[in-house]
């Protein structure tokens, strides 16, 4: 989106008048104040899983000096925790805030089929939330990553590649 609120990520889907969503937006919205009241983030977030089980999530990143703890992947971990799975196909995720690269990251490796969020990340940057240059990161060019340099280090081919081998070799591996 740009800073009038249109949408330019192709990964943020258009809204609608979906009455659910409303509705599990307006609580997400509703424990993320609720939670800046107790020292935490002005993030909330929902996941409805495929049968209807109701997960909670909050940003809880200065209060417990976690900073993966956001409110989305919170509520993923609950998810995850309550129904014994990983895999949170079918489910939907309703966020306060649209999610960060980090959280955007974790629905799609939990499988989540739908996220909905309500503020975009200018509310968020406005309120001294500003992950522009994560989302930079991301999807810019080189010169954008010099926040923090990664690169791959050059090893023999056989320790490179040693837990993989393990892993394909496991025959009680969980696949995923």
């Amino acid at each position: 989106m740009d800073s009038t609120g249109t949408t330019t990520a192709s990964y943020v889907a258009q809204g609608g008048n979906d009455p659910a969503a409303a509705k599990h937006l307006a609580h997400a919205i509703e424990i993320a104040t609720e939670n800046v009241r107790n020292a935490g983030g002005p993030f909330g977030a929902v996941v409805v899983a495929a049968d209807g089980q109701v997960f909670e999530g909050l940003n809880r990143v200065t209060a417990d000096l976690d900073p993966s703890a956001h409110a989305e992947v919170s509520a993923i971990r609950n998810a995850c925790k309550g129904l014994g799975t990983f895999d949170l196909s079918g489910a939907v995720l309703y966020t306060s805030c649209e999610p960060c690269p980090m959280c955007l990251a974790t629905s799609l490796w939990a499988r989540i089929d739908r996220v909905y969020f309500a503020a975009n990340r200018y509310d968020a940057a406005d309120a001294g939330f500003d992950d522009a240059v994560f989302y930079r990161y991301f999807e810019g060019e080189d010169s954008d990553r010099t926040i923090m340099p990664v690169a791959q280090e050059t090893l023999p081919p056989a320790q490179r590649v040693a837990p993989f081998t393990e892993w394909t070799t496991l025959s009680t591996r969980t696949e995923y």
